[in-house]
Parts: C-alpha cells; sequence; structure tokens
C-alpha cells in the first residue's frame, strides 16, 4: 500500500518535516510511503497511491488515481479540494480541524483580551516612547472587563466548541450561531441561532468570531448591512478565511467607528499588500495567518493522521471526515 505526502508551501512550517516520513515508515513497515520535495512528482505518484496527504490536488490528477481512497489535508479549510471529481468520487476526504481547532481558540482569546485591554495602542505609544495612561483609559471604547461581555460565535466547529470553552471559564456569556442549530447545544453556549438569521447574534455581542468553512453561503458572510446590526462598541474577529468579510465594508465601518474595532488573522489574497488599507487603520489588529501556529504542530498532525491511518488499516470508520457536498 502507497502513502503518498505530496505538501509544499513557502511558508517553511506548512511543509511536512524529513522526520514525519521517516517516522511513518518505522511506525508502518508494510507501508511504501513517498515523501516529494515539490509538486513534480504529484502526476506520477498518485497514479497507484492509496492514501495521499496534501491540501492542493488537481482535478485531472484526482481522475488519474485509479487507487486512491483517502485523502487528508494538514489544513482545517478544504475549499480547494472541493471540485467534482473528488467530490462525485468514492474517495474519502478527511481535514486538521482537529489539529487547528484548540490552538487558533487560544488565539483567539490572545485577541479578545488585547482588544479588550488595548494592547495595541499600549504598543504604539511604547514605540513612541510615550506614557500613554491617560491616552489610554480615554479611548473609545474604555478599556474593559472581559468577565461578564458577550462572546458571539458564528461557527461551532472544532474552533468554535474550543472557545466557547475558554470564553465561559473566563465568565463570558457565549452565544452561536450555526448551521443546524436544533444539534446539542454545548454546556458552554447560552444560546445558539440559525446560521442564517445571525441578527439576534450579532446585536448582542461584544465580540463576533468567525470560524465557519468556506461555501458560496459563507463568501461575505459580514457585509455592510450585516456590520450595521453590530453595537458600535462591538469588535470582530476573523480566524476563518478572508473571504468571510466583504473587505470593504468592513474598512469602511473601522474608518466610521460604525464599531470599536477588528482583529483579522485571514485575508482574501495572502500575504497583505504593502499598499492595503488595512495597515493603516489603527482600530485594526493584523496578525499574519499566525492563529494556528504552534511547535508542537507536526507532532500534532503526526498523532492525527496515525491514529486515521490505524483506522484505516482495520477498515474502521475515519474521523474527521469531510462531507464533500457541504465542503466541511
Amino acid at each position: 500500500m502507497k502513502l503518498l505526502i505530496a505538501l509544499r508551501h513557502p511558508f517553511a512550517l506548512w511543509t511536512a518535516p524529513d522526520w514525519f516520513a521517516e517516522r511513518l515508515r518505522r511506525d508502518f513497515p508494510q507501508l511504501e510511503v513517498v515523501h516529494l520535495k515539490d509538486y513534480a512528482g504529484v502526476d506520477k505518484e498518485i497514479q497507484d497511491a492509496e492514501v495521499a496527504v496534501a491540501w492542493s490536488l488537481k482535478p485531472e490528477q484526482i481522475k488519474a488515481a485509479s487507487k486512491l481512497r483517502w485523502v487528508h489535508s494538514t489544513a482545517a479549510a478544504v475549499h480547494q479540494l472541493i471540485f467534482p471529481e473528488l467530490v462525485e468520487s468514492e474517495i474519502v476526504l478527511t481535514n486538521a480541524r482537529d489539529v487547528h481547532g484548540p490552538v487558533v481558540a487560544e488565539h483567539v482569546i490572545a485577541l479578545i483580551f488585547a482588544l479588550a485591554k488595548h494592547i495595541p495602542q499600549a504598543v504604539r505609544l511604547q514605540q513612541l516612547h510615550q506614557w500613554g495612561q491617560q491616552a489610554v483609559w480615554e479611548s473609545q471604547p474604555h478599556p474593559r472587563e472581559v468577565a461578564g461581555a458577550t462572546l458571539g460565535l458564528v461557527g461551532l466547529g472544532s474552533i468554535g466548541r474550543s472557545v466557547a470553552q475558554h470564553a465561559s471559564a473566563l465568565g463570558m456569556r457565549v452565544v452561536a450561531a450555526r448551521e443546524h442549530p436544533e444539534k446539542p447545544r454545548p454546556a458552554t453556549v447560552a444560546e445558539v441561532f440559525a446560521a442564517s438569521e445571525l441578527q439576534p447574534l450579532l446585536a448582542q455581542s461584544d465580540y463576533v468570531v468567525l470560524s465557519v468553512p468556506v461555501t458560496p453561503a459563507s463568501r461575505h458572510l459580514i457585509d455592510a448591512p450585516r456590520l450595521a446590526q453590530m453595537k458600535s462598541d462591538a469588535y470582530l474577529i476573523n480566524v476563518g478565511r478572508g473571504s468571510l468579510i466583504d473587505t470593504n465594508a468592513l474598512i469602511d465601518a473601522l474608518r466610521s467607528r460604525q464599531i470599536a474595532g477588528a482583529a483579522l488573522d485571514v485575508f482574501d489574497k495572502e500575504p497583505l499588500a504593502p499598499d492595503s488599507p488595512l495597515w493603516d487603520l489603527d482600530n485594526l489588529l493584523i496578525t499574519p495567518h499566525t492563529a494556528g501556529l504552534t511547535d508542537k504542530l507536526w507532532e500534532r498532525h503526526y498523532q492525527q493522521v496515525t491514529d486515521n491511518l490505524r483506522r484505516y488499516l482495520a477498515h474502521q470508520p475515519l474521523l474527521s471526515v469531510v462531507d464533500k457536498h457541504k465542503g466541511y
């Protein structure tokens, strides 16, 4: 049985380290593990692969892969793999949502604290050698307590559930929206709304966190009308994908102080262009798609892949399976 690893990215952490394949060969000697250093050999090597660890494959490669039975993406988002050749096939698609979810959730909590306590403003004042106590206090909205605030989660997947757990422990009231509000509500969430009816969530939330997958229905989920439904002292946080927000509408809302501010970890096009107007908004906190970074990343990936490999070899159902027709 052949397992193909085809992961290459300009950002080194997203590329599988050499030890990943070496350890797979040691732990699963019955496998032929092929680890490509670039994408040049994918067309050839995927033809007889039964398992592929990859986040970027082409329709023609899937079509040519007659033995392929399982594709695992080391990303949480899989919209780039949702094309007919894969969707309509018998190939099982899994993703790394449970690898990234808890790590991204920690980043969300860090962003909430940074916004609540005006940390970006304090950093700017430090760079100017200014003692800005009065300036920080006079900023609108004032520095605030996180306990007692309302957190609105748009999405209750791996990220959303982890955020809810942390936020509830901090004394925040958590409300959420998801596609199927009839599903059992986590104990850490006070109320659940339908994803198609965001108004009640937006109207009461002090912090709105986006962590939904990219689908045709979620593109520009947050647009000008929905920004207008948010509280004037509320903050928007996006750790999903850039296309969830109408960027021009958000720029207008931030410039006019329609909402208090925002924190973005993801953008329509990455890296963010040097001339993007987003850089110059003083009520916007930018992190360069770092929410999922951890020195334990590939160890976490290894544990997930090998757990599922054991299941696959034992003909047991896999974990973190993607509904290919829904896209998540």
